[in-house]
C-alpha cells in the first residue's frame, strides 16, 4: 500500500525528523489561504502516488509546469492550483491517461545548498533491511545505479536492534556532512529507519534530503509503501489509504479475496497459484502474446470467487481472450469445472476462452468442461493452452467490428 507525500513526511516528523511546514489544501481557495498562512514564497506539491511529479505535465491544459510548482506571489497560487486541480497529472508512472488530483500540499520553499538521497528497502541477497545513501540526491537512484553502482552507499540494519549510532555516524560522514550537519543528518536516518521497521514497510525514502546554506537538514520529499500482508497489525495506516490513487480493478478483487494485478496486453489469465500464474504470463508471452492480467483465484477458489474473477477480468475491453489454467491440488477439477460452468454461463463472455486442466480428477473436471455445450476450447497442456489462446486473441482483434 502506497500513501501520498504528505502523509509519509507526517509519519516523518512524528518520529524525530524536520520538515518543511506544509499545508495540504483541497480547492484553489485553500491554496491562497495557505500561501497566507505561511508567508513565503511556496512550492505546490500535486499529491498523486506515482512518481516523476515534477517533471509530469498536465494533460490538455497547454501549460508547461509539471507537478511540483516553486510560486512567489499569491496571484499566481490561485492560477497554478486551478490548474492542477482542474487536470490529470501526467508522468511516466501514470500512464498517457494521467492521474486526477484532489489533494495538493502547500509547502514552504526552502534554501537548497545541497540535495542527498536516503532510502529504506529490504535487501533479500543478504536477508535484511538496508539503508541506502547517495550524495546525488534529487535524482532518480535508478540512474545513478546504473551509470555509478560505487556512489550507493548500503548499511544493513538488524531488524531488531535497529539502525545503531555508529551505523548512523558513519554514513553521515561518507556523505560528506560537516559540524552540526552530522547529528542532524544522523536524527533522520535514524527517523527513517523507526518508521520502516516499526510500521512494517517495503519502501522508505527521502529524496531529496537537503542541506540548507544555514547548515540545516530537512526532509524536502517522501515516499513511503507499506506491506499489504502487515496492515492488520497497523490500522494507522491502513486508514491512510486512497482508494482512488488505486486501480479500481485491483480493489474489487481484494475485496472478494482475489489477487490480481493490472497489465497492458490483451489476454485475460485466470489461474490458481501464484507461482503458476507467473508461468502463464511468461509462456503466453513466449508465444507472441501479451498478458492483460496477473489473476491468482488461489487454492480453495468457489463459485463466486470464479464468477468475480470472470467479471473483472471481462470488464477491461482490453481482454480479446481468456486462458483458465487450473491445476486442481487442494482444489478438485471437478469442483474447478463446476465452478468454471456455472460462471460461464451467469457472465456470457463476449471473447474466445481456452480452459488447461490438470491435477485431481482431472478427466472428471475435463468431461464436464466438454459436455457443458459452452463455447470453452480446451487444451492439452500449458504450451498447448499458451498457443491456442494468443491464436484466439489475435483472431478476435483483427474481426471486423
Amino acid at each position: 500500500m502506497k500513501i501520498h507525500e504528505f502523509q509519509a513526511k507526517e509519519l516523518l516528523l512524528a518520529a524525530g525528523a524536520p520538515v518543511p511546514r506544509g499545508i495540504v489544501v483541497s480547492s484553489p481557495a485553500e491554496a491562497v489561504k495557505a500561501f497566507d498562512q505561511i508567508g513565503r514564497p511556496v512550492v505546490l506539491k500535486a499529491q498523486i502516488h506515482a512518481g516523476g511529479r515534477g517533471k509530469g505535465r498536465f494533460k490538455d491544459s497547454g501549460k508547461d509546469f509539471g507537478g511540483v510548482k516553486y510560486i512567489k506571489n499569491r496571484d499566481e497560487v490561485g492560477t497554478v492550483a486551478e490548474v492542477i486541480f482542474k487536470y490529470p497529472l501526467v508522468t511516466k508512472q501514470t500512464g498517457a491517461q494521467g492521474q486526477k488530483v484532489s489533494k495538493v500540499l502547500v509547502q514552504d520553499a526552502a534554501d537548497i545548498a545541497r540535495e542527498i538521497y536516503l532510502g529504506m528497502v529490504v535487501d533479500r541477497a543478504v536477508g535484511l533491511p538496508v539503508v541506502m545513501a547517495c550524495a546525488e540526491g534529487g535524482v532518480e537512484i535508478e540512474e545513478v545505479a546504473a551509470r555509478s553502482p560505487e556512489k550507493i552507499l548500503k548499511v544493513a540494519v538488524d531488524p531488531n536492534a535497529g539502525l545503531q549510532p555508529f551505523q548512523a555516524r558513519r554514513l553521515a560522514f561518507e556523505l560528506d556532512f560537516k559540524g552540526d550537519e552530522v547529528p542532524r543528518a544522523e536524527k533522520i536516518m535514524h527517523a527513517l529507519a523507526r518508521v520502516f521497521l516499526d510500521k512494517d514497510c517495503s519502501l522508505a525514502e527521502i529524496n531529496p534530503l537537503v542541506v540548507t546554506p544555514k547548515g540545516e537538514v530537512l526532509a524536502l520529499d517522501a515516499k513511503m509503501t507499506f506491506d499489504d500482508n502487515a496492515l492488520f497489525r497497523h490500522p494507522d495506516i491502513e486508514a491512510l489509504r486512497d482508494e482512488n490513487e488505486e486501480d479500481a480493478a485491483e480493489l474489487r478483487a481484494a475485496r472478494s479475496g482475489l489477487s490480481f494485478i493490472s497489465l497492458t496486453g490483451n489476454i485475460g489469465c485466470l489461474v490458481n497459484g501464484a507461482g503458476l500464474a507467473m508461468s502463464t504470463m511468461d509462456i503466453i508471452q513466449y508465444h507472441g502474446g501479451s498478458p492483460a492480467n496477473f489473476l491468482d483465484v488461489g487454492g480453495g477458489a468457489n463459485k463466486d470467487q470464479v464468477t468475480e474473477a470472470l467479471r473483472i477480468l471481462l470488464a477491461d475491453q482490453r481482454v480479446k481472450a481468456v486462458l483458465i489454467n487450473i491445476f486442481g491440488g487442494i482444489m478438485k477439477c471437478d469442483i474447478i469445472a463446476a465452478a468454471v460452468i456455472a460462471a460461464f454461463k451467469e457472465v456470457k463472455p463476449r471473447v474466445p476462452f481456452v480452459v488447461r486442466l490438470e491435477g485431481t480428477n482431472v478427466a472428471e473436471g475435463r468431461k464436464m468442461l466438454e459436455d457443458s455445450g459452452l463455447n470453452l476450447t480446451p487444451a492439452t497442456d500449458l504450451t498447448d493452452a499458451a498457443k491456442k489462446v494468443v491464436a484466439a486473441a489475435k483472431e478476435c482483434l483483427h474481426r471486423p467490428g
